[in-house]
Protein backbone atom coordinates (compact mmCIF):
# COMPACT_ATOMS: atom_id res chain seq x y z
CA UNK A 1 0.00 0.00 0.00
CA UNK A 2 3.13 2.46 0.88
CA UNK A 3 4.65 1.51 -2.37
CA UNK A 4 1.25 2.38 -4.42
CA UNK A 5 0.89 5.21 -2.42
CA UNK A 6 4.21 6.70 -3.10
CA UNK A 7 3.92 5.53 -7.03
CA UNK A 8 1.03 7.50 -7.38
CA UNK A 9 2.53 10.29 -6.13
CA UNK A 10 5.38 10.74 -8.50
CA UNK A 11 2.64 10.11 -10.82
CA UNK A 12 2.04 13.72 -10.37
CA UNK A 13 5.67 14.74 -12.32
CA UNK A 14 5.02 18.04 -12.24
CA UNK A 15 4.93 18.10 -7.95
CA UNK A 16 8.69 18.51 -6.81
CA UNK A 17 6.82 17.33 -3.01
CA UNK A 18 6.19 13.86 -4.48
CA UNK A 19 9.94 13.43 -6.26
CA UNK A 20 11.14 15.02 -2.88
CA UNK A 21 9.13 12.29 -0.85
CA UNK A 22 10.03 9.47 -3.56
CA UNK A 23 14.06 10.54 -3.69
CA UNK A 24 14.21 11.90 -0.39
CA UNK A 25 17.77 13.53 0.31
CA UNK A 26 19.98 14.18 -2.49
CA UNK A 27 22.44 11.38 -3.05
CA UNK A 28 25.60 10.06 -5.23
CA UNK A 29 22.83 8.46 -8.10
CA UNK A 30 21.21 12.07 -8.78
CA UNK A 31 23.65 12.06 -11.79
CA UNK A 32 21.25 9.16 -12.79
CA UNK A 33 18.01 10.30 -11.88
CA UNK A 34 17.69 13.32 -14.00
CA UNK A 35 17.25 14.62 -17.90
CA UNK A 36 20.92 15.96 -18.61
CA UNK A 37 22.49 17.66 -21.83
CA UNK A 38 25.56 16.18 -23.06
CA UNK A 39 29.29 17.72 -22.81
CA UNK A 40 31.61 16.60 -25.29
CA UNK A 41 35.37 15.99 -24.30
CA UNK A 42 38.28 16.74 -26.15
CA UNK A 43 39.10 14.89 -29.53
CA UNK A 44 43.02 14.26 -28.49
CA UNK A 45 43.08 14.52 -24.27
CA UNK A 46 46.23 15.27 -22.22
CA UNK A 47 46.47 12.61 -19.83
CA UNK A 48 48.52 13.71 -16.49
CA UNK A 49 51.87 12.72 -15.94
CA UNK A 50 51.87 9.95 -13.55
CA UNK A 51 54.39 9.17 -10.35
CA UNK A 52 52.96 7.63 -7.81
CA UNK A 53 53.73 8.80 -4.25
CA UNK A 54 52.48 7.06 -0.93
CA UNK A 55 50.66 10.06 0.87
CA UNK A 56 52.43 10.61 4.43
CA UNK A 57 50.48 9.62 7.25
CA UNK A 58 48.32 12.39 8.37
CA UNK A 59 46.23 13.06 11.42
CA UNK A 60 41.75 13.35 11.55
CA UNK A 61 41.37 16.86 11.89
CA UNK A 62 38.17 16.07 13.05
CA UNK A 63 39.20 13.79 15.78
CA UNK A 64 42.51 14.52 16.21
CA UNK A 65 43.69 10.92 15.80
CA UNK A 66 46.45 9.53 13.23
CA UNK A 67 45.88 7.98 10.29
CA UNK A 68 47.99 4.84 9.52
CA UNK A 69 46.13 3.60 7.11
CA UNK A 70 45.38 6.21 4.39
CA UNK A 71 42.98 4.35 2.15
CA UNK A 72 41.76 2.63 4.90
CA UNK A 73 40.16 6.17 6.57
CA UNK A 74 38.90 7.47 3.29
CA UNK A 75 37.21 4.51 2.77
CA UNK A 76 35.54 3.94 6.14
CA UNK A 77 34.90 7.63 5.93
CA UNK A 78 32.30 7.25 2.60
CA UNK A 79 34.82 8.16 -0.46
CA UNK A 80 34.27 6.91 -3.71
CA UNK A 81 36.93 8.60 -5.29
CA UNK A 82 40.37 10.67 -4.41
CA UNK A 83 43.10 12.39 -6.47
CA UNK A 84 46.19 14.08 -5.48
CA UNK A 85 48.11 16.60 -7.89
CA UNK A 86 51.53 17.71 -7.56
CA UNK A 87 53.09 19.89 -9.98
CA UNK A 88 50.77 19.00 -12.45
CA UNK A 89 51.79 15.31 -11.62
CA UNK A 90 49.17 12.61 -10.99
CA UNK A 91 50.76 11.38 -7.54
CA UNK A 92 47.78 9.77 -5.70
CA UNK A 93 44.20 8.01 -7.86
CA UNK A 94 42.27 5.63 -5.32
CA UNK A 95 38.41 4.71 -5.78
CA UNK A 96 36.26 2.89 -3.53
CA UNK A 97 33.34 1.09 -3.01
CA UNK A 98 33.12 -0.51 -6.81
CA UNK A 99 34.13 2.87 -7.95
CA UNK A 100 36.37 3.39 -10.64
CA UNK A 101 38.41 6.09 -12.99
CA UNK A 102 35.32 5.96 -15.63
CA UNK A 103 32.41 6.17 -12.69
CA UNK A 104 29.90 9.07 -13.24
CA UNK A 105 29.95 11.16 -10.27
CA UNK A 106 27.31 14.46 -9.50
CA UNK A 107 29.30 17.46 -8.93
CA UNK A 108 26.46 19.32 -6.35
CA UNK A 109 27.29 22.57 -5.82
CA UNK A 110 31.12 22.08 -7.11
CA UNK A 111 29.45 23.40 -10.56
CA UNK A 112 29.09 26.80 -8.84
CA UNK A 113 32.61 27.55 -9.08
CA UNK A 114 31.95 26.76 -13.00
CA UNK A 115 29.61 28.90 -13.35
CA UNK A 116 31.69 31.73 -11.60
CA UNK A 117 34.40 31.35 -14.16
CA UNK A 118 31.82 31.36 -17.20
CA UNK A 119 30.92 34.81 -15.80
CA UNK A 120 34.47 35.91 -16.17
CA UNK A 121 34.59 34.07 -19.57
CA UNK A 122 31.98 36.10 -20.77
CA UNK A 123 32.96 39.64 -19.99
CA UNK A 124 36.23 38.62 -21.52
CA UNK A 125 34.19 37.78 -24.59
CA UNK A 126 32.37 41.08 -24.09
CA UNK A 127 29.18 39.52 -23.85
CA UNK A 128 28.67 41.08 -20.13
CA UNK A 129 30.55 44.54 -19.40
CA UNK A 130 30.98 44.09 -15.69
CA UNK A 131 30.10 42.36 -12.23
CA UNK A 132 28.20 45.78 -11.91
CA UNK A 133 25.71 45.54 -13.86
CA UNK A 134 22.38 44.63 -12.91
CA UNK A 135 20.42 41.67 -13.13
CA UNK A 136 17.93 42.98 -14.88
CA UNK A 137 19.61 43.96 -17.94
CA UNK A 138 19.21 40.69 -18.99
CA UNK A 139 16.34 39.52 -17.04
CA UNK A 140 13.74 41.97 -17.42
CA UNK A 141 11.10 40.07 -16.51
CA UNK A 142 11.79 39.17 -13.09
CA UNK A 143 8.53 40.06 -11.21
CA UNK A 144 9.63 41.45 -8.86
CA UNK A 145 11.26 45.34 -9.42
CA UNK A 146 13.69 45.43 -6.55
CA UNK A 147 16.22 43.02 -8.80
CA UNK A 148 17.23 46.80 -10.70
CA UNK A 149 19.79 46.97 -7.38
CA UNK A 150 21.05 43.84 -7.59
CA UNK A 151 23.58 43.05 -9.67
CA UNK A 152 25.82 39.95 -10.81
CA UNK A 153 28.94 40.65 -8.11
CA UNK A 154 25.93 40.66 -4.95
CA UNK A 155 25.08 36.93 -6.91
CA UNK A 156 28.44 36.00 -7.15
CA UNK A 157 29.23 37.17 -3.40
CA UNK A 158 25.61 35.62 -2.10
CA UNK A 159 24.49 38.67 -1.06
CA UNK A 160 21.74 39.33 -3.52
CA UNK A 161 19.00 39.75 -0.33
CA UNK A 162 16.71 37.29 -2.33
CA UNK A 163 13.99 35.11 -0.41
CA UNK A 164 15.16 32.04 -0.30
CA UNK A 165 15.64 28.61 2.04
CA UNK A 166 18.42 27.11 1.59
CA UNK A 167 16.64 23.63 3.00
CA UNK A 168 17.52 20.26 1.92
CA UNK A 169 15.69 18.95 4.62
CA UNK A 170 12.24 20.55 4.04
CA UNK A 171 10.27 19.19 1.03
CA UNK A 172 8.54 22.51 0.90
CA UNK A 173 11.81 24.73 0.47
CA UNK A 174 12.86 26.74 -2.36
CA UNK A 175 16.07 24.32 -2.67
CA UNK A 176 13.78 21.46 -2.92
CA UNK A 177 11.70 23.16 -5.47
CA UNK A 178 14.52 23.94 -7.65
CA UNK A 179 16.13 20.77 -7.16
CA UNK A 180 13.23 18.60 -7.88
CA UNK A 181 10.75 20.80 -9.59
CA UNK A 182 10.27 20.64 -13.52
CA UNK A 183 10.19 24.48 -14.39
CA UNK A 184 13.02 25.73 -12.78
CA UNK A 185 12.62 29.00 -14.98
CA UNK A 186 9.23 30.16 -13.99
CA UNK A 187 10.74 29.32 -9.92
CA UNK A 188 13.48 31.65 -10.86
CA UNK A 189 11.46 34.31 -12.55
CA UNK A 190 9.43 34.63 -9.84
CA UNK A 191 11.93 34.69 -6.68
CA UNK A 192 11.55 38.13 -4.73
CA UNK A 193 13.62 40.27 -2.73
CA UNK A 194 14.06 40.23 1.27
CA UNK A 195 16.38 42.51 1.70
CA UNK A 196 18.95 45.16 0.24
CA UNK A 197 21.59 43.80 -1.51
CA UNK A 198 24.89 43.93 0.01
CA UNK A 199 23.90 44.23 3.39
CA UNK A 200 24.56 40.34 4.67
CA UNK A 201 26.02 36.86 3.48
CA UNK A 202 23.30 34.35 2.90
CA UNK A 203 24.66 30.75 0.97
CA UNK A 204 21.35 30.34 -1.80
CA UNK A 205 21.33 28.21 -5.01
CA UNK A 206 19.19 30.37 -6.17
CA UNK A 207 21.61 33.21 -6.34
CA UNK A 208 23.73 30.77 -8.75
CA UNK A 209 20.66 29.74 -10.93
CA UNK A 210 20.03 33.46 -11.63
CA UNK A 211 23.67 33.66 -12.77
CA UNK A 212 23.00 30.93 -15.42
CA UNK A 213 19.97 32.67 -17.08
CA UNK A 214 22.06 35.45 -17.40
CA UNK A 215 24.58 33.82 -18.76
CA UNK A 216 22.54 32.02 -21.32
CA UNK A 217 20.10 35.00 -22.48
CA UNK A 218 23.97 36.73 -22.60
CA UNK A 219 25.64 34.63 -24.48
CA UNK A 220 22.98 32.82 -26.54
CA UNK A 221 23.97 29.42 -25.55
CA UNK A 222 22.86 26.80 -23.13
CA UNK A 223 25.53 26.04 -20.08
CA UNK A 224 26.15 22.45 -20.66
CA UNK A 225 27.12 24.36 -24.71
CA UNK A 226 28.95 27.03 -22.94
CA UNK A 227 30.73 24.19 -20.69
CA UNK A 228 31.57 22.39 -23.66
CA UNK A 229 33.39 24.93 -25.52
CA UNK A 230 34.46 27.25 -23.56
CA UNK A 231 36.19 24.80 -20.63
CA UNK A 232 35.43 21.40 -21.35
CA UNK A 233 37.00 20.71 -24.38
CA UNK A 234 40.44 23.86 -24.44
CA UNK A 235 41.22 21.89 -20.67
CA UNK A 236 41.47 18.74 -22.40
CA UNK A 237 39.04 16.61 -21.01
CA UNK A 238 39.32 13.31 -20.89
CA UNK A 239 35.82 11.72 -20.96
CA UNK A 240 32.40 13.31 -21.54
CA UNK A 241 30.50 14.93 -19.03
CA UNK A 242 26.72 15.90 -18.52
CA UNK A 243 24.51 18.75 -17.18
CA UNK A 244 21.36 17.85 -15.17
CA UNK A 245 17.92 20.05 -16.82
CA UNK A 246 14.67 20.30 -15.08
CA UNK A 247 12.79 18.80 -17.45
CA UNK A 248 12.94 17.78 -21.42
CA UNK A 249 10.31 19.98 -22.42
CA UNK A 250 12.06 22.97 -20.38
CA UNK A 251 15.96 22.22 -20.67
CA UNK A 252 16.60 24.59 -18.01
CA UNK A 253 20.21 23.49 -16.75
CA UNK A 254 20.01 22.92 -12.81
CA UNK A 255 23.24 25.32 -12.67
CA UNK A 256 23.84 25.30 -8.79
CA UNK A 257 24.52 21.63 -8.81
CA UNK A 258 24.43 18.81 -11.17
CA UNK A 259 27.39 18.57 -13.47
CA UNK A 260 27.70 14.94 -13.68
CA UNK A 261 31.62 13.48 -14.78
CA UNK A 262 34.48 12.18 -14.10
CA UNK A 263 36.65 13.06 -11.12
CA UNK A 264 39.62 13.25 -13.20
CA UNK A 265 38.20 15.72 -15.33
CA UNK A 266 37.14 17.46 -11.71
CA UNK A 267 40.65 17.86 -10.61
CA UNK A 268 41.07 19.01 -14.89
CA UNK A 269 39.24 22.00 -13.71
CA UNK A 270 40.81 22.38 -10.34
CA UNK A 271 44.47 22.44 -12.07
CA UNK A 272 43.31 24.95 -14.58
CA UNK A 273 42.05 27.06 -11.62
CA UNK A 274 45.63 26.46 -10.36
CA UNK A 275 47.12 27.78 -13.60
CA UNK A 276 45.55 31.06 -13.42
CA UNK A 277 43.19 29.91 -16.06
CA UNK A 278 45.68 28.57 -18.43
CA UNK A 279 46.47 25.63 -20.13
CA UNK A 280 49.04 24.87 -22.95
CA UNK A 281 49.91 28.19 -23.54
CA UNK A 282 46.16 29.37 -24.38
CA UNK A 283 43.98 31.44 -21.99
CA UNK A 284 40.86 29.83 -21.00
CA UNK A 285 39.41 32.07 -18.13
CA UNK A 286 41.52 35.46 -17.88
CA UNK A 287 43.76 35.44 -15.19
CA UNK A 288 42.60 38.27 -13.81
CA UNK A 289 39.22 36.98 -13.28
CA UNK A 290 40.73 34.14 -11.45
CA UNK A 291 42.41 36.28 -9.08
CA UNK A 292 39.34 38.40 -8.85
CA UNK A 293 37.31 35.39 -8.24
CA UNK A 294 39.73 34.07 -4.96
CA UNK A 295 39.72 37.39 -3.45
CA UNK A 296 38.12 38.42 -0.30
CA UNK A 297 36.06 41.22 -0.75
CA UNK A 298 33.63 41.25 2.01
CA UNK A 299 33.35 39.56 5.44
CA UNK A 300 31.21 36.96 4.40
CA UNK A 301 31.79 33.87 5.60
CA UNK A 302 30.59 30.06 4.67
CA UNK A 303 29.02 27.88 7.79
CA UNK A 304 32.62 26.74 8.49
CA UNK A 305 33.90 30.10 9.01
CA UNK A 306 35.55 29.93 5.09
CA UNK A 307 35.76 33.39 3.44
CA UNK A 308 33.31 32.77 0.36
CA UNK A 309 34.46 34.63 -2.58
CA UNK A 310 32.89 34.68 -5.95
CA UNK A 311 31.01 31.30 -5.41
CA UNK A 312 34.39 30.21 -4.03
CA UNK A 313 36.15 29.64 -0.25
CA UNK A 314 39.48 30.50 0.73
CA UNK A 315 41.42 29.54 3.91
CA UNK A 316 43.86 31.75 5.61
CA UNK A 317 46.81 30.07 4.29
CA UNK A 318 45.92 31.25 0.93
CA UNK A 319 44.43 27.81 -0.44
CA UNK A 320 41.32 27.85 -1.81
CA UNK A 321 38.19 25.77 -3.39
CA UNK A 322 34.48 24.15 -4.01
CA UNK A 323 32.46 22.12 -2.12
CA UNK A 324 29.73 19.83 -2.76
CA UNK A 325 27.02 18.60 0.02
CA UNK A 326 28.26 14.91 0.25
CA UNK A 327 31.63 16.30 0.58
CA UNK A 328 32.48 16.34 -2.97
CA UNK A 329 35.39 19.00 -3.15
CA UNK A 330 38.29 20.42 -5.44
CA UNK A 331 40.47 21.50 -3.40
CA UNK A 332 44.20 23.56 -4.41
CA UNK A 333 47.00 24.89 -2.39
CA UNK A 334 48.86 27.47 -4.98
CA UNK A 335 52.18 27.46 -2.38
CA UNK A 336 52.41 23.22 -2.87
CA UNK A 337 50.99 23.28 -6.44
CA UNK A 338 48.86 21.03 -5.18
CA UNK A 339 45.00 20.01 -6.45
CA UNK A 340 42.76 17.41 -4.35
CA UNK A 341 39.86 15.85 -5.58
CA UNK A 342 37.41 13.75 -2.97
CA UNK A 343 33.63 13.02 -3.82
CA UNK A 344 31.70 10.22 -1.58
CA UNK A 345 28.48 9.29 -0.63
CA UNK A 346 28.50 11.35 2.76
CA UNK A 347 31.12 13.71 4.05
CA UNK A 348 31.69 11.08 7.21
CA UNK A 349 33.02 12.63 10.20
CA UNK A 350 35.78 14.36 8.79
CA UNK A 351 36.61 18.30 8.45
CA UNK A 352 37.91 17.86 4.72
CA UNK A 353 39.54 21.37 4.31
CA UNK A 354 41.34 20.31 7.11
CA UNK A 355 42.34 17.15 5.96
CA UNK A 356 43.49 18.11 2.87
CA UNK A 357 45.64 21.07 4.54
CA UNK A 358 47.35 18.64 6.50
CA UNK A 359 47.86 16.08 3.27
CA UNK A 360 49.50 19.77 1.59
CA UNK A 361 51.64 20.63 4.43
CA UNK A 362 53.19 16.78 4.28
CA UNK A 363 53.34 16.90 0.47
Amino acid sequence: MVILFMLTLLSFSSCHVARYVWWNFADIDDCHKFPANPVQPASVSTPWTCAEVPVVPVVNHLEGEPISDFNGFLEKNHTVACIVIRNDTLIYEKYFDGYCRSSVLPSFSVAKSFVSAFIGIAIADGKIRSVDQPVTDFLPELKDRRFQKVTIKHLLEMRSGIQFKEAYGNPFSGMAKFYYGLNLKKYTLSLTIADSADRFYNYQSANTQLLAMVLERATGKSLSGYLEEKIWKPMGAEYAASWSIDSRSDQQTKAFCCINARAVDFAKFGQLILDSGIMGGDTIIPPSWVTESLTIQTDSRDSGGFPYTYHWRVTQEGDFFAKGVLGQYIYVCPKKNIVIVRFGKKSGKVSWPGFFRQICRSL
